[in-house]
């Protein structure tokens, strides 16, 4: 919550991005060389082929249903700039937009992190997930177990015992590796597995419900023959995971002997709250990702104009 502090790793993270820009406009002209090679006018009409539509059309369907969520995010936008207005003064105004070092994330992605400066009054939902899960004394291994459960309630077989076998569900102590999270079909028949360094606490426990969502689409993909062994389109795996992971409600975690009682409905703002902070805010840094991108492959943003181009889009969401 030092602002300086904030301010300095914000920087220092994004100072390996300039010495790395020679190398990513040559990696632009030989992607599009490729998709050039394909019939595509360049990645990104390429990527953009791939939903069962021309890629104007695809473009201008992601700016419709943008429009029809911007509302709800410029409400959460200001009151979350409000908030942080009073907790860091002038430092963040009040107007317009807000420092993306004071949002809680590195990427400015998500602001889950600063839940604890927005939470709105009465906000507490009656009990604490990541409490009780170390309350518990539940490992990672019983945190996996608890999201395969809620597949097999649905009418899935158990996972495969390899899967137990061949997954990594703890940080190794004798090796540095990626935690971040992901699941895979190493033969794409039986052969499912997870990489996460598990944490025992509530995100990490919406976390594998996600993940294993990708593993039980892959396996109900695995039958089809190989070009149609993938997901319905670039975006569909992801909309499966977060769907199961929407799931994870009091009502859920009540059928699984986690809390006692379902708390009234009076006390979802806080939940609500903290769904808007991680996955309403990220809506915006996901369309800039990709429209700079777009602007990038197609030549409209030139290498000189990346800095530039990737704040004017990013205001233009506020």
């Amino acid at each position: 919550r030092d602002p300086e502090e904030l301010k300095a790793a914000w920087v220092g993270w994004h100072a390996i991005g300039p010495p790395m820009r020679d190398r990513y406009v040559r990696m632009v002209e030989l992607a599009n060389k490729g998709a050039k090679d394909m019939g595509f006018a360049d990645v990104g009409a390429m990527w953009r082929s791939n939903y069962d539509m021309p890629p104007d059309k695809f473009a201008a369907e992601v700016d419709r249903l943008w429009q029809q969520v911007l509302p709800l995010y410029q409400s959460l936008h200001a009151y979350v700039r409000m908030r942080l207005h009073q907790k860091y003064g002038d430092r963040v105004p009040a107007s317009g937009p807000i420092p993306a070092d004071l949002v809680g994330n590195i990427w400015g992605q998500q602001w889950n992190n600063i839940y604890d400066l927005t939470a709105p009054p009465a906000a507490d939902p009656g009990y604490d997930l990541t409490k009780i899960l170390q309350e518990r004394n539940t490992d990672a291994l019983g945190m996996v177990k608890y999201a395969e459960r809620f597949f097999i309630s649905l009418g899935f077989a158990p996972l495969p015992q390899t899967f137990w076998e061949r997954s990594l569900f703890v940080r190794p102590r004798d090796r540095d590796v990626v935690c971040h999270a992901s699941a895979w079909s190493i033969d794409f028949k039986d052969d499912l597995r997870i990489k996460v360094c598990v944490k025992i606490n509530e995100e990490d426990f919406d976390t594998l419900h996600h993940e294993l969502g990708h593993n039980f689409y892959q396996r109900a993909y695995n039958k089809q023959p190989m070009l149609f062994q993938n997901g319905a389109n670039d975006g569909f795996h992801e909309a499966i995971g977060d769907t199961i992971a929407l799931s994870v409600t009091p009502d859920y975690l009540k059928t699984l002997g986690l809390i006692d009682k379902v708390p009234p409905e009076s006390s979802d703002l806080g939940l609500l709250m903290r769904k808007a902070l991680d996955k309403v805010a990220f809506l915006p840094f996901g369309l800039l990702v990709d429209q700079w991108r777009w602007k990038v492959f197609s030549g409209e943003v030139k290498p000189g104009e990346y800095n530039k181009a990737w704040w004017e889009i990013g205001r233009a969401h506020v």
